[in-house]
């Protein structure tokens, strides 16, 4: 794909973000687009937010399910960039009227206390790098109508990353069960969805390790004070303005959102 073609779709992208009005799929229109093309149109998507006074506070992984993966025919999850702006403080109404179609899930968090950037990073150095982790919401929203995407749609769309909402409490690593966490999402007192860390590449560390190796091979290492959301527990849920979501991390923490 030609770089004048790249930065056509990214413009797409681009504006249909801004007017928070679905385009058609991308993998449709350019059949011939491959994984790498994709990262470099979410690459000049990114430039702009940048060049717009965004600034970076880390990543987000996505296609984390084996599930999900087998539906869009890839082995291997992908990942996104987080600004400043996308957080929402635990409690505050999401507004969903700049969304196109909003869907949120349940995930761990983590934040790194320093650079991971060694060249063949073990994994126990990934885990002495953990400061802390947290249950945190991500809410997803894709550029493509009708969420009809493969791998290369959600990729271009920043791995189709809209907001994250962290919890209020913070934890220490030091002895947890990572597969075994749990988080319960209820709507009106029902319960909508349900899953454990184990449906995170088999443990939201694994997740994290993936990342941070991918970035250390692209030269763009995870830095000291970014955090990483590692890839969703549950299925994620649609979210509806005017109702209000309740999700349980069982035995850390419960995160209310309230959709607008």
């Amino acid at each position: 794909m030609s770089n004048d073609q790249c930065r056509a779709v990214a413009e797409s992208i681009i504006q249909g973000r801004k007017a928070a009005t679905a385009i058609g799929p991308i993998s449709t229109d350019f059949p011939q687009l491959t994984i790498d093309d994709a990262y470099q149109i979410q690459s000049v998507v990114n430039q702009h937010r940048l060049d717009e006074g965004g600034r970076v506070v880390g990543y987000k992984i996505g296609l984390t399910s084996e599930a999900v993966q087998q539906q869009l025919g890839v082995d291997q999850p992908d990942y996104g960039v987080l600004f400043s702006d996308m957080e929402v403080l635990s409690g505050q109404p999401v507004d969903c009227s700049g969304l196109i179609a909003p869907k949120a899930e349940g995930e761990i968090g983590f934040c790194f206390k320093e650079d991971l950037d060694k060249e063949n990073l073990t994994f126990m150095e990934l885990l002495s790098a953990i400061d802390y982790f947290f249950p945190v919401i991500e809410i997803v929203d894709s550029v493509v109508a009708d969420w009809k995407i493969g791998i290369v749609d959600t990729i271009a769309d920043n791995a189709s990353s809209a907001l994250y909402m962290p919890g209020k409490r913070f934890f220490s690593p030091k002895g947890v069960d990572f597969e075994a966490l749990e988080v319960a999402i209820h709507s009106n007192n029902e319960c909508v969805a349900s899953g454990r860390g184990s449906a995170c590449l088999g443990s939201p560390l694994l997740s994290a390790y993936w990342l941070a190796k991918k970035l250390i091979e692209l030269r763009t290492p995870i830095r000291k004070g970014q955090i990483v959301l590692s890839g969703a527990l549950a299925p994620m849920v649609n979210l509806i303005p005017g109702k209000q979501y309740s999700f349980s991390f069982e035995g850390l923490d419960e995160i209310n959102l309230i959709a607008e």
